[in-house]
């Protein structure tokens, strides 16, 4: 069976464009709004300039954080037998982190969340098969923005057993973050052992590495967690106009949080993530859909391959705001590509447009495409038993397979079966049924999950500590 393999890179464009983000790194620098990270530069060996916080990267520096850097790992549940692996042939799928609006699911209008609508998405992420990471999905207007994340990775904890992810504030934050991992995995060493969350840096484009970003990297790197690095470089708005431009900047900028992340914590592994976006000429608003997405979205697995990494890439997105022909072509698209180039993990699902609001329906039906790319990735074993000339010889002429033992065997493996949201009836039983759309279909099984799944609950004792946890932070931070 021949394994997935789709390139628009040729080797030599891939060195080319390595060659350039050394040279930009070198040349330009990047810009290091951390302190401590421009000290560990200068003394790693890099030309820092306090004065405009730029350090220009010697390529020894770089070869040298490139080689010492961890190139797979494991994220743990609750349940330790539930696990999301990166670098070792794996695909994850994840539910968003949060969006700071609401796809009301009865109206279609964005709205603020609740916390009603994250314990929601937390079921439901728990439920779905091809969610592997289950993330927050919303930001509740009822929880102080300071802190919010603390409460939101203590109702993801308590609420799925699965890996979990939401977006980190600060340095600050972080400490409690880790401090709720750290008892839910038996302390310090165990979630060393057994990571539960990545810390994720997003370099801003062009060329800076925010401070609050390189805190979380700090905290997180230290306490034994793996960095995903993912800046998003927008063609002709945060990056030049071509897309080899737009890849070589992104790739310094994934090569320069890598070095920081390696000064604050050797052998830390690194999720490479490119993911680079263009900005539409004619609206000037950043495109999650377009064709572009996908080309680069190839190109950055290509380069992560380069250096070894597990890479997570933009796909699988749309700019359109309903469910709709657009978002089946602009979502289906992009996820094929990034998934035939080999990517780890793609981009994080239940997110409606361009990161204009997180529904439910967009989730369940996210989880659908997830199952129908991984048939298609699966690809199809040719060989004695499935060419099946003996049986094609036995039933003859004008005979019937239906019944035969050997499609009774094997048509479970061979053929995807669509679950409840797909609609295969003839025309007259799509009629007979209400001529229901899938958005429709999404939403009642949506209603049935919720209306009957429940994530094993989390022991009392243990609860009432993460309570605490979060009630502590909540006075510290106000």
């Amino acid at each position: 069976m021949a394994k997935p393999g789709l390139r628009f890179l040729s080797d030599d464009d891939v060195q080319a464009i390595h060659e350039a983000g050394l040279l930009i790194l070198r040349d330009t620098g990047v810009k290091v709004h951390h302190a401590e990270a421009r000290r560990l530069l200068a003394e790693a060996g890099a030309t820092v300039d306090e004065h405009s916080r730029i350090a220009h990267l010697p390529e020894q520096l770089v070869m040298a954080s490139l080689a010492q850097t961890g190139k797979g790992y494991t994220l743990y549940g609750r349940d330790p037998g539930r696990t999301a692996r990166f670098g070792h042939g794996d695909r994850v799928w994840m539910s968003s982190p949060g969006q700071y609006t609401w796809i009301d699911s009865q109206t279609g209008r964005r709205r603020g969340a609740t916390v009603q609508d994250v314990q929601d998405a937390i079921r439901l992420g728990d439920a779905l098969d091809h969610i592997h990471i289950v993330g927050a999905m919303g930001q509740p207007e009822e929880v102080s923005e300071i802190g919010s994340d603390v409460f939101l990775t203590s109702e993801l904890v308590k609420g799925t057993t699965k890996p979990t992810r939401c977006w980190v504030r600060n340095g600050r934050t972080a400490g409690a973050i880790l401090e709720i991992y750290r008892t839910v995995a038996g302390g310090a060493q165990s979630l060393q052992q057994r990571p539960m969350a990545e810390a994720f840096l997003e370099p801003i484009s062009p060329l800076q590495l925010p401070e609050h970003g390189l805190d979380i990297v700090k905290a997180f790197a230290q306490a034994g967690q793996p960095v995903s690095i993912g800046p998003m470089a927008m063609t002709s708005a945060t990056a030049p106009g071509t897309l080899a431009g737009t890849l070589a900047q992104e790739n310094a900028e994934i090569l320069a949080g890598l070095v920081v992340t390696q000064l604050f914590a050797p052998d830390t592994p690194i999720m490479y993530g490119g993911i680079p976006h263009i900005m539409d000429p004619e609206t000037g608003i950043c495109s999650f859909g377009s064709p572009e997405q996908g080309l680069m979205a190839v190109a950055m697995v290509q380069m992560a391959r380069f250096y070894g990494f597990p890479v997570y890439v933009n796909v699988g997105l749309t700019d359109a705001k309903t469910l709709d022909t657009q978002a089946g072509i602009e979502k289906t698209s992009s996820m094929l590509m990034g998934l035939l180039a080999g990517a780890d993990t793609f981009g994080h699902c239940g997110i409606c447009g361009t990161d204009h609001g997180a529904s439910l329906e967009w989730l369940y039906l996210d989880n659908e495409l997830a199952a129908y790319v991984e048939r298609i990735a699966r690809g199809l074993t040719v060989d004695a038993e499935t060419l099946a000339a003996e049986v094609v010889h036995r039933i003859g002429p004008g005979g019937n397979y239906l019944a035969d033992e050997h499609t009774v065997r094997h048509f479970r493996d061979e053929l995807w079966l669509s679950g409840p949201a797909w609609n295969r009836q003839s025309w007259d039983g799509w009629e007979a049924a209400g001529c229901i759309s899938m958005n429709e279909r999404a939403r009642e099984q949506v209603r049935t999950i919720l209306a009957t799944h429940r994530a094993e609950p989390m022991e009392e004792k243990l609860a009432a500590e993460i309570d605490r946890i979060v009630q502590c932070a909540q006075r510290e931070l106000d």
